[in-house]
């Protein structure tokens, strides 16, 4: 079957009313990332480049696109802590993206709780079932192929102390549709929530392929 494809060299642009490189790389997990100043300030904000990259030891990351606060915290402190974003807690979440000043505590604009962490002394949003506390592994400039700096920085930590609540525990089995997930997809404002109707599954074959 012959498809029209649309074809584009992103440094020449896209020629599309928006980029479309966010909506095809996604749903996207969002890096809800709660850190502190090495004043003490709190600073909660919202990371759409976001993910897991090794399993053993555990390993998140995310990309800060500029400079932002949340970068020169976990610079300066060298941990944050990352809580999951859930359907009841969107516009919270949303309220944190705000461009605030440095001097703004995001929990306090968003109306969320700080919890205390147990591993590290960055809290964790209390409302939020799952947070994963981290120590910060590596800080990577992103380049071009050319060897330029893009300005942008993968911000990479290893996860210390993990906060799962109670009643998301099915016999033992984290149950990812009963915590009600969202995800970051493309356009302006899209974003998507994991339920119960959209799960299915597949087993790893074997080899030869099992059939």
């Amino acid at each position: 079957m012959t498809q029209d494809y649309h074809f584009y060299e992103p440094a020449r642009g896209h020629g599309l009313p928006h980029d479309p490189f966010n909506a095809i790389i996604g749903p996207r997990p969002i890096g809800w990332i709660s850190s502190r100043s090495a004043d003490g300030i709190l600073n909660l904000a919202p990371y759409s480049f976001f993910n897991a990259f090794n399993y053993v030891p555990p390993i998140i990351g995310f990309s800060s696109q500029g400079r932002k606060d949340t970068l020169n915290n976990v610079e300066a402190t060298g941990e944050f802590v990352w809580n999951l974003a859930t359907r009841p807690l969107a516009e919270a979440m949303n309220v944190s993206c705000a461009p605030a000043p440095p001097e703004v505590n995001e929990f306090e604009l968003a109306g969320l709780t700080p919890a205390p962490a147990r591993v590290v002394g960055t809290p964790r949003v209390a409302e939020s079932p799952v947070a994963f506390e981290c120590r910060v592994t590596q800080v990577i400039p992103l380049q071009t192929t050319a060897g330029s700096d893009t300005g942008n920085r993968l911000v990479l930590g290893e996860v210390v102390g993990v906060h799962i609540a109670r009643h998301l525990l099915k016999d033992g089995i984290y149950d990812t549709a009963g915590a009600g997930h969202i995800l970051r997809g493309g356009g302006p404002a899209d974003y998507f929530e994991i339920t119960e109707e959209q799960l299915f599954r597949m087993h790893r074959p074997g080899y030869p392929i099992d059939r």
